[in-house]
Protein backbone atom coordinates (compact mmCIF):
# COMPACT_ATOMS: atom_id res chain seq x y z
CA UNK A 1 0.00 0.00 0.00
CA UNK A 2 0.82 3.82 0.01
CA UNK A 3 0.42 3.92 3.70
CA UNK A 4 -1.33 7.37 4.81
CA UNK A 5 -3.36 10.20 2.45
CA UNK A 6 -1.57 13.54 1.95
CA UNK A 7 -1.15 15.93 -0.45
CA UNK A 8 0.80 14.29 -3.70
CA UNK A 9 -0.52 11.15 -2.13
CA UNK A 10 -3.96 10.38 -2.61
CA UNK A 11 -5.90 7.63 -3.46
CA UNK A 12 -5.08 6.87 -6.62
CA UNK A 13 -2.36 4.55 -5.61
CA UNK A 14 -4.46 2.71 -3.37
CA UNK A 15 -7.01 2.00 -6.36
CA UNK A 16 -4.10 0.18 -8.00
CA UNK A 17 -3.09 -2.18 -4.85
CA UNK A 18 -6.80 -2.90 -4.72
CA UNK A 19 -7.14 -3.82 -8.44
CA UNK A 20 -3.72 -5.72 -8.35
CA UNK A 21 -5.07 -8.10 -5.12
CA UNK A 22 -8.36 -8.43 -6.81
CA UNK A 23 -6.70 -9.93 -10.05
CA UNK A 24 -4.34 -12.07 -7.96
CA UNK A 25 -7.20 -13.54 -6.18
CA UNK A 26 -9.35 -14.17 -9.67
CA UNK A 27 -6.01 -16.36 -10.23
CA UNK A 28 -5.63 -18.25 -7.15
CA UNK A 29 -3.01 -16.84 -5.83
CA UNK A 30 -3.02 -15.94 -1.74
CA UNK A 31 -2.80 -12.00 -1.20
CA UNK A 32 -1.13 -10.80 1.97
CA UNK A 33 -1.75 -6.16 1.92
CA UNK A 34 0.32 -3.89 4.09
CA UNK A 35 -0.86 -0.81 4.69
CA UNK A 36 -1.42 1.65 7.69
CA UNK A 37 -4.17 3.87 6.17
CA UNK A 38 -7.59 2.94 8.00
CA UNK A 39 -9.62 5.13 5.57
CA UNK A 40 -8.52 3.00 2.18
CA UNK A 41 -10.52 0.12 0.02
CA UNK A 42 -7.45 -1.86 0.42
CA UNK A 43 -7.35 -2.22 3.61
CA UNK A 44 -10.90 -3.68 4.13
CA UNK A 45 -10.98 -7.30 5.84
CA UNK A 46 -12.19 -8.28 2.10
CA UNK A 47 -9.82 -6.87 -0.31
CA UNK A 48 -7.14 -9.07 0.19
CA UNK A 49 -6.91 -12.85 2.08
CA UNK A 50 -4.11 -11.20 4.63
CA UNK A 51 -4.18 -7.53 5.62
CA UNK A 52 -1.35 -5.99 7.97
CA UNK A 53 -1.81 -3.01 9.40
CA UNK A 54 1.50 -2.04 9.70
CA UNK A 55 3.75 1.21 8.54
CA UNK A 56 5.09 0.69 5.30
CA UNK A 57 8.65 0.53 6.03
CA UNK A 58 11.29 -1.25 6.14
CA UNK A 59 11.70 -2.98 9.23
CA UNK A 60 7.76 -3.87 9.10
CA UNK A 61 7.81 -5.49 5.84
CA UNK A 62 10.95 -7.41 7.13
CA UNK A 63 8.93 -9.04 9.61
CA UNK A 64 5.87 -10.06 7.77
CA UNK A 65 7.76 -11.87 5.00
CA UNK A 66 9.90 -13.71 7.53
CA UNK A 67 6.60 -14.91 9.43
CA UNK A 68 4.46 -15.24 5.48
CA UNK A 69 7.25 -16.44 2.98
CA UNK A 70 5.74 -15.21 0.47
CA UNK A 71 6.61 -16.03 -3.84
CA UNK A 72 6.89 -12.68 -4.71
CA UNK A 73 6.45 -8.94 -3.21
CA UNK A 74 5.04 -6.12 -5.67
CA UNK A 75 6.08 -2.56 -4.60
CA UNK A 76 5.02 -0.70 -7.90
CA UNK A 77 1.35 0.03 -6.92
CA UNK A 78 1.83 2.15 -3.70
CA UNK A 79 3.54 4.72 -5.22
CA UNK A 80 7.05 6.33 -3.94
CA UNK A 81 6.76 4.78 -0.46
CA UNK A 82 6.82 1.43 -0.83
CA UNK A 83 9.61 1.86 -4.53
CA UNK A 84 12.33 3.22 -2.10
CA UNK A 85 12.33 0.00 0.07
CA UNK A 86 12.71 -1.86 -3.32
CA UNK A 87 16.54 -2.46 -3.24
CA UNK A 88 16.30 -2.26 0.67
CA UNK A 89 14.16 -5.76 0.61
CA UNK A 90 16.06 -7.28 -2.46
CA UNK A 91 19.71 -7.18 -0.79
CA UNK A 92 17.87 -8.69 2.37
CA UNK A 93 16.53 -11.70 -0.06
CA UNK A 94 12.91 -10.68 -0.81
CA UNK A 95 11.78 -11.77 -3.88
CA UNK A 96 10.42 -8.73 -5.86
CA UNK A 97 8.17 -9.28 -8.95
CA UNK A 98 7.84 -7.38 -11.91
CA UNK A 99 10.41 -4.70 -12.47
CA UNK A 100 13.57 -4.96 -10.85
CA UNK A 101 14.98 -2.82 -8.13
CA UNK A 102 17.84 -2.09 -10.69
CA UNK A 103 15.73 -1.27 -13.51
CA UNK A 104 13.85 0.98 -10.86
CA UNK A 105 16.88 2.63 -9.64
CA UNK A 106 18.26 3.11 -13.66
CA UNK A 107 15.12 5.54 -14.18
CA UNK A 108 14.81 7.36 -10.72
CA UNK A 109 18.83 7.72 -10.41
CA UNK A 110 19.91 11.09 -12.60
CA UNK A 111 23.12 9.95 -13.75
CA UNK A 112 22.06 6.11 -14.59
CA UNK A 113 19.10 7.87 -16.36
CA UNK A 114 20.90 10.28 -18.41
CA UNK A 115 23.08 7.04 -19.50
CA UNK A 116 20.17 5.37 -20.80
CA UNK A 117 18.77 8.42 -22.64
CA UNK A 118 22.39 8.61 -24.44
CA UNK A 119 22.22 5.23 -24.95
CA UNK A 120 18.61 5.47 -26.64
CA UNK A 121 19.23 8.51 -28.77
CA UNK A 122 16.92 10.48 -26.86
CA UNK A 123 16.61 14.41 -25.92
CA UNK A 124 15.97 15.91 -22.59
CA UNK A 125 16.25 19.15 -21.01
CA UNK A 126 19.27 20.66 -20.28
CA UNK A 127 20.49 19.53 -16.48
CA UNK A 128 22.80 19.31 -14.49
CA UNK A 129 23.59 17.30 -10.47
CA UNK A 130 25.06 19.75 -8.06
CA UNK A 131 25.83 19.82 -4.49
CA UNK A 132 27.17 22.77 -3.34
CA UNK A 133 25.77 26.58 -4.03
CA UNK A 134 29.63 27.11 -5.74
CA UNK A 135 28.44 24.23 -8.10
CA UNK A 136 24.90 24.98 -8.79
CA UNK A 137 25.68 28.83 -9.59
CA UNK A 138 28.54 27.92 -12.05
CA UNK A 139 26.26 24.67 -13.68
CA UNK A 140 23.02 27.59 -14.26
CA UNK A 141 25.66 29.76 -16.09
CA UNK A 142 26.18 26.80 -18.27
CA UNK A 143 22.43 25.80 -18.65
CA UNK A 144 20.79 29.15 -18.78
CA UNK A 145 17.44 30.40 -16.82
CA UNK A 146 14.68 30.01 -16.21
CA UNK A 147 15.42 26.57 -14.13
CA UNK A 148 13.02 24.07 -12.24
CA UNK A 149 15.44 23.29 -9.03
CA UNK A 150 14.45 20.49 -6.67
CA UNK A 151 16.38 17.88 -4.47
CA UNK A 152 16.72 14.22 -5.38
CA UNK A 153 13.98 11.10 -5.68
CA UNK A 154 11.25 13.77 -4.47
CA UNK A 155 7.24 12.43 -4.89
CA UNK A 156 4.65 15.24 -5.16
CA UNK A 157 7.30 17.94 -6.69
CA UNK A 158 7.89 19.36 -2.35
CA UNK A 159 10.53 21.45 -2.44
CA UNK A 160 10.55 22.12 -5.95
CA UNK A 161 10.94 25.93 -7.44
CA UNK A 162 11.28 27.71 -10.61
CA UNK A 163 14.36 29.94 -10.22
CA UNK A 164 14.20 32.77 -13.06
CA UNK A 165 17.80 34.89 -11.44
CA UNK A 166 21.07 33.82 -9.43
CA UNK A 167 19.66 35.35 -6.69
CA UNK A 168 16.46 33.41 -6.20
CA UNK A 169 18.90 30.28 -7.01
CA UNK A 170 21.23 31.08 -3.76
CA UNK A 171 18.42 31.79 -2.19
CA UNK A 172 16.79 28.40 -2.67
CA UNK A 173 19.77 26.76 -1.89
CA UNK A 174 20.35 28.65 0.89
CA UNK A 175 17.10 28.29 2.59
CA UNK A 176 14.70 25.48 0.61
CA UNK A 177 17.21 22.61 1.11
CA UNK A 178 19.92 21.17 2.99
CA UNK A 179 22.69 20.59 0.13
CA UNK A 180 25.29 17.87 0.67
CA UNK A 181 27.11 14.92 -1.10
CA UNK A 182 24.49 12.41 -0.22
CA UNK A 183 21.43 14.81 -1.00
CA UNK A 184 22.64 16.27 -4.46
CA UNK A 185 20.14 19.40 -5.77
CA UNK A 186 18.62 18.84 -9.37
CA UNK A 187 18.79 21.82 -11.53
CA UNK A 188 16.86 21.36 -14.96
CA UNK A 189 15.85 23.92 -17.73
CA UNK A 190 12.47 24.89 -17.45
CA UNK A 191 10.66 24.35 -20.96
CA UNK A 192 8.51 27.53 -20.55
CA UNK A 193 5.88 26.96 -23.52
CA UNK A 194 6.22 23.38 -23.70
CA UNK A 195 2.94 20.62 -24.02
CA UNK A 196 2.99 18.58 -21.27
CA UNK A 197 2.28 15.14 -21.98
CA UNK A 198 1.94 12.04 -19.72
CA UNK A 199 1.76 8.31 -20.88
CA UNK A 200 0.79 4.92 -18.83
CA UNK A 201 2.00 2.24 -20.18
CA UNK A 202 1.86 -1.56 -19.42
CA UNK A 203 4.79 -4.43 -20.38
CA UNK A 204 5.43 -8.01 -19.51
CA UNK A 205 9.06 -7.78 -20.61
CA UNK A 206 8.60 -8.36 -24.29
CA UNK A 207 5.35 -6.57 -25.62
CA UNK A 208 4.42 -2.96 -24.97
CA UNK A 209 1.15 -1.65 -24.90
CA UNK A 210 0.26 1.96 -24.45
CA UNK A 211 -2.67 2.85 -21.99
CA UNK A 212 -3.12 6.26 -22.92
CA UNK A 213 -1.69 9.67 -24.34
CA UNK A 214 -2.78 12.68 -22.14
CA UNK A 215 -2.16 15.43 -22.73
CA UNK A 216 -1.95 18.98 -20.09
CA UNK A 217 -4.28 21.75 -20.14
CA UNK A 218 -1.77 23.51 -18.31
CA UNK A 219 1.83 24.33 -20.02
CA UNK A 220 4.81 22.32 -18.43
CA UNK A 221 6.10 23.38 -14.78
CA UNK A 222 2.77 23.15 -13.09
CA UNK A 223 3.24 19.63 -11.11
CA UNK A 224 1.23 16.27 -12.88
CA UNK A 225 -0.99 15.95 -10.41
CA UNK A 226 -2.71 19.29 -10.50
CA UNK A 227 -2.69 19.74 -14.40
CA UNK A 228 -5.52 19.21 -15.79
CA UNK A 229 -5.20 16.44 -18.40
CA UNK A 230 -7.15 15.14 -21.62
CA UNK A 231 -7.42 11.83 -23.41
CA UNK A 232 -7.33 11.83 -26.02
CA UNK A 233 -5.05 14.62 -26.91
CA UNK A 234 -6.68 17.65 -28.28
CA UNK A 235 -4.25 19.54 -29.85
CA UNK A 236 -1.20 17.35 -30.29
CA UNK A 237 -0.67 16.30 -34.13
CA UNK A 238 -1.13 12.72 -34.76
CA UNK A 239 2.57 12.54 -35.94
CA UNK A 240 4.15 13.93 -32.68
CA UNK A 241 2.08 11.41 -30.96
CA UNK A 242 3.16 8.66 -32.99
CA UNK A 243 6.73 9.30 -32.02
CA UNK A 244 6.23 9.69 -28.50
CA UNK A 245 4.83 5.95 -28.43
CA UNK A 246 7.80 4.61 -30.03
CA UNK A 247 10.13 6.86 -27.48
CA UNK A 248 7.88 5.19 -24.32
CA UNK A 249 8.23 1.67 -25.93
CA UNK A 250 11.88 2.20 -26.86
CA UNK A 251 12.52 3.19 -23.10
CA UNK A 252 10.25 0.50 -21.24
CA UNK A 253 12.45 -2.56 -23.44
CA UNK A 254 15.58 -0.89 -22.27
CA UNK A 255 14.60 -1.04 -18.75
CA UNK A 256 12.91 -4.36 -19.11
CA UNK A 257 9.80 -3.00 -17.50
CA UNK A 258 7.58 -5.97 -16.02
CA UNK A 259 4.22 -4.02 -15.06
CA UNK A 260 3.06 -0.11 -15.17
CA UNK A 261 5.05 2.62 -16.12
CA UNK A 262 4.65 6.11 -16.44
CA UNK A 263 6.77 8.73 -19.14
CA UNK A 264 6.07 12.46 -18.71
CA UNK A 265 7.35 14.13 -21.88
CA UNK A 266 7.34 17.75 -23.08
CA UNK A 267 7.08 19.23 -26.53
CA UNK A 268 8.70 22.20 -27.50
CA UNK A 269 9.77 23.95 -31.05
CA UNK A 270 9.05 20.18 -33.09
CA UNK A 271 11.47 18.41 -30.44
CA UNK A 272 10.01 15.63 -28.22
CA UNK A 273 11.84 15.84 -24.30
CA UNK A 274 11.86 13.25 -21.59
CA UNK A 275 10.91 14.78 -18.48
CA UNK A 276 10.82 11.90 -16.05
CA UNK A 277 10.29 7.43 -16.29
CA UNK A 278 8.35 6.11 -13.24
CA UNK A 279 8.60 2.81 -13.58
CA UNK A 280 6.17 2.33 -11.71
CA UNK A 281 1.77 3.02 -11.51
CA UNK A 282 0.73 6.72 -11.86
CA UNK A 283 -1.90 8.74 -9.99
CA UNK A 284 -3.36 8.91 -13.59
CA UNK A 285 -4.07 4.95 -13.71
CA UNK A 286 -7.64 5.12 -12.50
CA UNK A 287 -8.65 7.71 -14.98
CA UNK A 288 -7.11 6.28 -17.66
CA UNK A 289 -8.48 2.89 -16.72
CA UNK A 290 -12.12 4.43 -15.92
CA UNK A 291 -11.62 6.09 -19.58
CA UNK A 292 -10.66 3.31 -21.49
CA UNK A 293 -12.98 0.75 -19.68
CA UNK A 294 -10.45 -2.10 -18.80
CA UNK A 295 -8.20 -1.76 -15.82
CA UNK A 296 -4.55 -1.65 -16.29
CA UNK A 297 -3.96 -2.09 -12.64
CA UNK A 298 -5.14 -5.73 -13.67
CA UNK A 299 -3.19 -6.32 -16.47
CA UNK A 300 -0.09 -5.64 -14.90
CA UNK A 301 -0.65 -7.21 -12.15
CA UNK A 302 -0.75 -10.47 -13.85
CA UNK A 303 2.09 -9.18 -16.16
CA UNK A 304 4.67 -9.74 -12.57
CA UNK A 305 3.05 -12.77 -12.26
CA UNK A 306 4.30 -14.02 -15.33
CA UNK A 307 1.20 -13.51 -17.68
CA UNK A 308 2.00 -12.13 -21.96
CA UNK A 309 -0.10 -9.63 -22.74
CA UNK A 310 -1.25 -11.55 -25.72
CA UNK A 311 -1.97 -14.44 -23.08
CA UNK A 312 -4.30 -11.54 -21.93
CA UNK A 313 -5.57 -10.20 -24.68
CA UNK A 314 -4.67 -6.43 -24.62
CA UNK A 315 -2.11 -6.13 -27.59
CA UNK A 316 -3.23 -2.53 -28.58
CA UNK A 317 -3.98 0.86 -27.18
CA UNK A 318 -7.49 1.73 -26.80
CA UNK A 319 -8.23 5.27 -28.33
CA UNK A 320 -11.62 6.42 -26.60
CA UNK A 321 -14.09 7.35 -29.56
CA UNK A 322 -14.88 10.63 -27.16
CA UNK A 323 -13.22 13.06 -24.78
CA UNK A 324 -12.29 12.65 -21.28
CA UNK A 325 -10.81 15.35 -18.86
CA UNK A 326 -9.30 14.90 -15.69
CA UNK A 327 -9.48 18.05 -13.50
CA UNK A 328 -7.60 18.65 -9.96
CA UNK A 329 -9.66 19.30 -6.70
CA UNK A 330 -7.88 22.09 -4.76
CA UNK A 331 -8.06 22.69 -0.78
CA UNK A 332 -7.17 26.65 -1.23
CA UNK A 333 -10.89 27.62 0.09
CA UNK A 334 -9.59 25.80 3.76
CA UNK A 335 -7.33 27.70 3.61
CA UNK A 336 -8.02 31.16 3.58
CA UNK A 337 -5.12 33.53 2.78
CA UNK A 338 -2.83 31.38 0.99
CA UNK A 339 -2.43 32.45 -2.78
CA UNK A 340 -3.52 29.63 -4.70
CA UNK A 341 -1.23 29.84 -7.47
CA UNK A 342 -0.19 26.29 -9.07
CA UNK A 343 3.51 25.56 -9.98
CA UNK A 344 5.73 22.62 -9.72
CA UNK A 345 4.84 21.79 -5.73
CA UNK A 346 2.33 19.67 -5.71
CA UNK A 347 -1.29 21.41 -4.09
CA UNK A 348 -3.89 19.02 -4.83
CA UNK A 349 -5.89 16.49 -3.04
CA UNK A 350 -8.69 14.92 -5.38
CA UNK A 351 -9.12 14.69 -8.61
CA UNK A 352 -12.73 14.93 -11.19
CA UNK A 353 -13.47 13.35 -14.66
CA UNK A 354 -15.93 15.17 -17.25
CA UNK A 355 -16.35 12.79 -20.12
CA UNK A 356 -17.82 14.57 -23.72
CA UNK A 357 -17.84 14.18 -27.40
CA UNK A 358 -15.94 17.00 -28.14
CA UNK A 359 -12.97 18.20 -25.43
CA UNK A 360 -14.67 21.57 -24.62
CA UNK A 361 -17.96 19.85 -22.94
CA UNK A 362 -15.90 17.41 -21.28
CA UNK A 363 -13.23 20.64 -20.10
CA UNK A 364 -16.54 22.55 -18.86
CA UNK A 365 -17.80 19.14 -17.31
CA UNK A 366 -14.76 18.87 -15.25
CA UNK A 367 -14.88 21.80 -13.97
CA UNK A 368 -18.65 21.94 -12.98
CA UNK A 369 -17.20 18.66 -11.04
CA UNK A 370 -14.61 20.30 -9.56
CA UNK A 371 -17.12 22.76 -7.99
CA UNK A 372 -15.36 25.43 -10.46
CA UNK A 373 -18.15 26.00 -12.45
CA UNK A 374 -17.52 28.34 -15.27
CA UNK A 375 -19.32 31.95 -15.18
CA UNK A 376 -21.16 32.50 -19.09
CA UNK A 377 -21.37 36.12 -18.97
CA UNK A 378 -20.27 39.34 -16.71
CA UNK A 379 -17.16 40.75 -16.42
CA UNK A 380 -13.26 39.26 -17.17
CA UNK A 381 -9.79 40.61 -16.01
CA UNK A 382 -6.90 39.85 -17.96
CA UNK A 383 -3.67 40.53 -17.10
CA UNK A 384 -0.74 38.52 -18.64
CA UNK A 385 2.87 37.63 -18.59
CA UNK A 386 5.52 38.78 -21.36
CA UNK A 387 5.47 35.29 -22.92
CA UNK A 388 1.96 35.04 -23.04
CA UNK A 389 1.45 38.34 -24.99
CA UNK A 390 0.94 37.03 -28.13
CA UNK A 391 -1.75 34.64 -27.11
CA UNK A 392 -4.20 37.06 -25.04
CA UNK A 393 -6.21 38.74 -27.82
CA UNK A 394 -7.64 35.50 -29.11
CA UNK A 395 -8.79 34.84 -25.33
CA UNK A 396 -10.55 38.51 -25.06
CA UNK A 397 -12.04 37.75 -28.56
CA UNK A 398 -13.56 34.44 -27.68
CA UNK A 399 -14.77 35.95 -24.30
CA UNK A 400 -16.20 39.01 -25.79
CA UNK A 401 -18.10 36.31 -28.56
CA UNK A 402 -19.58 35.28 -25.71
CA UNK A 403 -20.72 38.38 -24.22
CA UNK A 404 -18.15 39.13 -21.62
CA UNK A 405 -16.83 42.81 -21.12
CA UNK A 406 -13.18 43.13 -20.96
CA UNK A 407 -10.84 45.03 -18.33
CA UNK A 408 -7.59 44.84 -18.40
CA UNK A 409 -4.21 46.18 -17.13
CA UNK A 410 -1.33 48.65 -18.69
CA UNK A 411 -0.21 46.28 -21.27
CA UNK A 412 -2.60 43.69 -21.97
CA UNK A 413 -5.06 46.30 -22.72
CA UNK A 414 -2.51 48.06 -24.54
CA UNK A 415 -2.78 44.98 -27.06
CA UNK A 416 -6.08 43.97 -26.55
CA UNK A 417 -6.89 47.42 -27.77
CA UNK A 418 -4.29 47.07 -30.63
CA UNK A 419 -6.24 44.15 -31.80
CA UNK A 420 -9.18 46.73 -32.16
CA UNK A 421 -11.45 44.89 -29.24
CA UNK A 422 -12.98 47.15 -26.50
CA UNK A 423 -11.15 47.25 -22.87
CA UNK A 424 -11.35 48.97 -20.02
CA UNK A 425 -8.14 49.80 -18.34
CA UNK A 426 -7.51 49.20 -14.36
CA UNK A 427 -4.49 49.52 -12.68
CA UNK A 428 -2.45 47.21 -10.82
CA UNK A 429 -2.51 47.13 -6.60
CA UNK A 430 0.55 49.49 -6.77
CA UNK A 431 -0.76 51.98 -8.98
CA UNK A 432 -3.52 53.33 -6.99
CA UNK A 433 -7.20 53.23 -6.15
CA UNK A 434 -9.68 51.60 -6.88
CA UNK A 435 -7.41 48.70 -8.38
CA UNK A 436 -8.05 45.84 -9.64
CA UNK A 437 -8.47 43.94 -5.93
CA UNK A 438 -11.28 46.77 -5.08
CA UNK A 439 -13.10 45.55 -7.92
CA UNK A 440 -13.11 41.74 -6.95
CA UNK A 441 -14.12 42.61 -3.49
CA UNK A 442 -16.99 44.78 -4.95
CA UNK A 443 -18.20 41.74 -7.17
CA UNK A 444 -17.52 43.79 -10.10
CA UNK A 445 -15.20 40.77 -11.71
CA UNK A 446 -16.92 37.37 -13.09
CA UNK A 447 -13.47 35.63 -14.35
CA UNK A 448 -9.87 35.81 -14.30
CA UNK A 449 -6.69 34.86 -16.74
CA UNK A 450 -3.73 36.24 -14.83
CA UNK A 451 -0.47 34.21 -15.40
CA UNK A 452 2.90 35.72 -13.77
CA UNK A 453 6.36 34.96 -13.51
CA UNK A 454 9.76 35.71 -11.54
CA UNK A 455 9.27 35.62 -7.66
CA UNK A 456 8.48 39.75 -7.44
CA UNK A 457 5.76 39.07 -10.08
CA UNK A 458 3.95 36.29 -7.82
CA UNK A 459 4.32 38.29 -4.97
CA UNK A 460 2.84 41.39 -6.14
CA UNK A 461 -0.33 39.58 -7.99
CA UNK A 462 -1.12 37.21 -4.55
CA UNK A 463 -3.83 39.39 -3.79
CA UNK A 464 -5.63 39.10 -6.82
CA UNK A 465 -5.79 35.53 -6.76
CA UNK A 466 -6.35 34.82 -2.79
CA UNK A 467 -9.50 37.65 -2.95
CA UNK A 468 -11.12 35.76 -6.02
CA UNK A 469 -10.59 32.43 -4.42
CA UNK A 470 -12.00 34.44 -1.07
CA UNK A 471 -15.12 36.39 -3.12
CA UNK A 472 -15.86 32.71 -5.32
CA UNK A 473 -14.63 34.49 -8.69
CA UNK A 474 -13.41 31.95 -11.31
CA UNK A 475 -10.09 32.06 -12.45
CA UNK A 476 -6.98 30.26 -14.54
CA UNK A 477 -3.40 31.31 -13.65
CA UNK A 478 -2.55 29.77 -16.94
CA UNK A 479 -2.94 31.17 -20.76
CA UNK A 480 -3.72 27.73 -21.56
CA UNK A 481 -6.53 27.33 -19.25
CA UNK A 482 -7.78 30.78 -20.02
CA UNK A 483 -8.11 29.37 -24.27
CA UNK A 484 -9.45 25.86 -22.94
CA UNK A 485 -12.30 28.06 -21.03
CA UNK A 486 -12.78 29.89 -24.56
CA UNK A 487 -13.50 26.46 -25.82
CA UNK A 488 -15.63 25.59 -23.18
CA UNK A 489 -17.94 28.26 -23.56
CA UNK A 490 -18.14 28.43 -27.21
CA UNK A 491 -19.80 24.91 -27.05
CA UNK A 492 -22.13 25.86 -23.81
CA UNK A 493 -25.74 24.83 -23.74
CA UNK A 494 -27.54 21.59 -22.04
CA UNK A 495 -25.18 18.89 -20.36
CA UNK A 496 -26.01 15.83 -21.60
CA UNK A 497 -25.04 12.78 -18.85
CA UNK A 498 -24.24 9.56 -20.48
CA UNK A 499 -23.78 5.97 -18.80
CA UNK A 500 -19.91 5.21 -18.61
CA UNK A 501 -20.83 1.53 -20.06
CA UNK A 502 -22.57 3.18 -23.03
CA UNK A 503 -19.25 5.20 -23.54
CA UNK A 504 -17.34 1.94 -23.19
CA UNK A 505 -18.91 -0.48 -25.54
CA UNK A 506 -18.27 2.54 -28.15
CA UNK A 507 -14.74 1.97 -27.47
CA UNK A 508 -14.53 -1.70 -28.82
Amino acid sequence: GGGPNRIGQGIEFDYCCVHAALAMREDGYETIMVNCNPETVSTDYDTSDRLYFEPVTLEDVLEIVRLEKPKGVIVQFGGQTPLKLARALEAEGVPIVGTTPDAIDRAEDRERFQQMIHKLDLLQPPNAIVRSSEEAIGAAAGIGYPLVVRPSYVLGGRAMEIVYREEELLRYMRDAVQVSEDAPVLLDYFLSSAIEVDIDAVSDGENVVIGAIMQHIEQAGIHSGDSACALPPYSLPEDVQNDMRDVVKAMAVELNVKGLMNVQLAWQDGKIYVIEVNPRASRTVPFVSKCIGTSLAKIAARCMVGMSLPDQNFTREIIPAYFSVKEAVLPFNKFPGIDPILGPEMKSTGEVMGVGDTFAEAYAKAELGASDPIPTSGTAFLSVRDPDKPGIASVAQGLINCGFKIVATGGTAQLIEDAGLPVERVMKVKQGRPHIVDMIKNDQIDLIVNTTEGRQAIADSSTIRSSAEQHGVYYTTTLAGGQAVCMALAQAGEIKVRRLQELHKRNV
